[in-house]
């Protein structure tokens, strides 16, 4: 029965007689319509002579030229073919290179945009030191020193050494564009003897930028993550730096540094480390979320130290941007870090911005390798810095003329 059904469904084979007809007539087919394509292109070429008169022309087939006139979008194809393997990929070059830059100022014009939307909230919210005018004040960086209300002496100390005073420090401001102003936010009861203590300071030496924050040591993440939204709604830089007020800085030598990456989009650069994250209660840097790092003995991520470190500008935009959902870490260099690890961001990692005091820095001078900053780590700056800032400056300055013999 099943091979009844097989036999039927196989139908009948086609003979050997019928499939060599099908396929000579398919041949000679195929070659009367190429034939007559060949024959329409040959009716319609054209030539122009020299007195602008169009004459129609054929050519062979065989001829050694195409037989037919290319259209502008083939005759350009076909010079791209004809060309010597260099040129294609110098072109190639070029068009990749105005993709980039293309992509690098739709990027920025995003980034201003969305910095400009929130500027005007952020003068209002944030900052208690107002520019004159509406628009942001050009600069090329913003250098913010952290301090605290008990840190007089710490300040005078920077003052009598690498931080200018009076005159030229608004001189510095507007024929280098370098901005230095000592950061700090108010006390817990705000117009008390603290923020008077302040205020009278600031009226002798106007170095001072204010932040709407309450001081505290483990509220630094908050201060800075402020910080950076403060400066950004009243200076537009090319970098944001925050620097400790008790590290040795060559103004000089940090803005010929900086200079180097201003091309450059994205920029985190300072002394980069990865320490080990402390889940023992009590201890100095303690980090309560240690477990968010894994088992225990784990270490951070890498980051800048906090002693000193600088951000290009759409970083700092992208921290004022996001502030509110910016997540805080018991340290604030780890902070910012955490902030930016997730992001396209080249980190660069300079060890002159990190370098020991004397006899250290004092080596290094010597050697024609000014550096950046000095401080020791063992105290997270430079220890006694009250008492040793002068020495450090006189042994491992740059000189006071550097920064302003700087081509920015």
């Amino acid at each position: 029965m099943l091979d009844g059904e097989s036999k039927k469904m196989r139908g009948r084979a086609v003979s050997g007689k019928v499939i060599f007809i099908l396929c000579v007539a398919s041949f000679l087919g195929g070659s009367i319509f190429t034939s007559r394509t060949w024959s329409r292109q040959e009716e319609y070429n054209q030539q122009v002579d020299k007195d602008g008169q169009v004459s129609t022309v054929k050519v062979p087939y065989h001829s050694e030229k195409p037989a037919y006139v290319a259209t502008d979008e083939f005759d350009h194809k076909r010079k791209l073919v004809e060309r010597k393997p260099l040129d294609i990929m110098e072109e190639v070059a070029r068009t990749h290179q105005a993709i980039r830059s293309l992509d690098k100022t739709v990027s920025t014009l995003e980034m201003e945009l969305a910095v400009a939307r929130t500027s005007q909230a952020a003068r209002a919210e944030l900052s208690l030191e107002k520019p004159s005018n509406q628009s942001l004040r050009k600069v090329f960086v913003v250098i913010g020193i952290n301090t605290a209300f008990s840190s007089k002496k710490r300040r005078d100390s920077l003052r009598e050494t690498w931080m200018p005073r009076g005159d030229k420090l608004k001189k510095l401001e507007t024929e280098k564009g370098i901005v230095v102003r000592f950061v700090i936010g108010h006390s817990a009861t705000p117009g008390g003897v603290l923020d008077r203590a302040i205020d009278a300071e600031n009226a002798e030496h106007k170095d001072f930028l204010r932040l709407n924050h309450v001081e505290g040591y483990h509220e630094l993440s908050t201060k800075t993550r402020l910080y950076f939204s403060t400066v950004m709604s009243i200076w537009d830089a090319d970098f944001y730096v925050k620097v400790d007020d008790d590290v040795h800085l060559n103004l000089g030598m940090l803005a010929s540094t900086l200079a180097r990456y201003r091309t450059k989009p994205r920029i985190y650069i300072g002394c980069m480390k990865s320490g080990p994250v402390l889940s023992q209660k009590g201890v100095k840097y303690h980090e309560p979320e240690f477990w968010k790092f894994g088992e225990e003995g784990n270490k951070y991520f890498r980051h800048a130290t906090g002693q000193l470190y600088a951000i290009s500008k759409d970083l700092a935009a992208y921290i004022s941007i996001n502030a509110p959902i910016l997540h805080r870490y018991a340290n604030e260099d780890v902070s910012l870090g955490a902030w930016l690890i997730g992001l396209e961001v080249e980190h660069i990692d300079d060890r002159s911005m990190c370098c020991g005091t004397p006899p250290d820095c004092e080596w290094k001078t010597q050697a024609g390798n000014v550096c950046v900053a000095s401080f020791d780590w063992s105290c997270s700056g430079i220890c006694k810095s009250i008492d040793r800032m002068k020495d450090v400056h006189n042994t491992c300055g740059e000189g006071d003329d550097a920064v302003w013999n700087v081509e920015l």
